[in-house]
């Protein structure tokens, strides 16, 4: 049965509902009962320490991990469910890895044309001509016939999201996609995100960067344990945080008690 759906901060029912998610690796409790939802056009920011969960959580919600107890619904409906066809739920979720994977023997107009072309069947001059107007968007219509290894970290990131965006996502995940940048790179990303918000892409992102969470974020998820401590807009949970492992976690992060 799925669960009530909270009518969410923007109205309606929630693109995803996790509920009761619970995760085991060995005898290592991942997540811990988690529910969480993400209303449409919103952006929800997970942010903890490293082994808080956070990206085992955007893993199991794309499918590349299985929940061992809880659901997650997307748009209504059960996509736990082992008849569920992982491959269609992710044509439906894009996920951006911190480390790109983009493929190394393909150009960067390639990579970005392939799923389309494989799994969508669009022709190659349907699939290149939209692939060209998301290159022009994310800044890189000049290096569509360049290889991976040709591009800057935060090029080949912008290359990573094109990719996804081409599938026209109804959730986009990101998982920490500034952490391998050099400091000078991570703005480019960063800029390219806040755009999204601006389109209204419905969006979880696991993160490092508590500015930018302030920033673009709805609401801010603070986990520790595999669980939610903490949840609330950026301003609170940032600002005034409530539960002591969240103030213990921001001082260590930011050296203030306040974030």
């Amino acid at each position: 049965m799925m669960p009530a759906a909270d009518p969410g901060r923007h109205g309606g029912p929630p693109v995803l509902a996790c509920a009761g998610v619970r995760k085991v690796f060995g005898d290592r409790v991942v997540l811990r009962d988690l529910s969480l939802d993400v209303a449409e056009h919103e952006v929800v920011a997970l942010i903890g320490g490293s082994g808080s969960g956070k990206s085992t959580l955007l893993r199991c919600v794309n499918l590349l991990e299985t929940v061992d107890d809880g659901t997650i619904h997307l748009d209504g409906r059960d996509i736990t469910d082992p008849r569920v066809d992982p491959d269609q739920v992710r044509q439906r979720i894009g996920l951006v890895f911190q480390s790109y994977n983009l493929f190394p023997h393909l150009t960067v107009l390639d990579n970005v044309t392939l799923a389309p072309r494989k799994v969508h069947r669009l022709t190659r001059a349907s699939a290149e001509r939209r692939a060209m107007e998301l290159l022009d968007r994310v800044g890189l219509a000049d290096q569509a016939r360049q290889y991976p290894d040709r591009l800057s970290g935060g090029q080949q990131q912008r290359a990573a999201i094109a990719r996804t965006l081409i599938n026209a996502p109804r959730l986009l995940l990101l998982d920490e996609v500034t952490s391998a940048l050099d400091p000078e790179l991570v703005g480019e990303v960063l800029a390219l995100i806040r755009e999204l918000k601006g389109d209204g892409m419905t969006m979880l992102i696991a993160t490092h960067e508590m500015g930018f969470a302030r920033e673009v974020a709805d609401q801010v998820c603070f986990l520790a344990d595999g669980a939610i401590c903490e949840q609330g807009p950026p301003q609170r949970v940032l600002g005034a945080p409530e539960h002591p492992r969240t103030r213990q976690f921001l001082r260590r992060i930011t050296g203030t008690g306040t974030g």
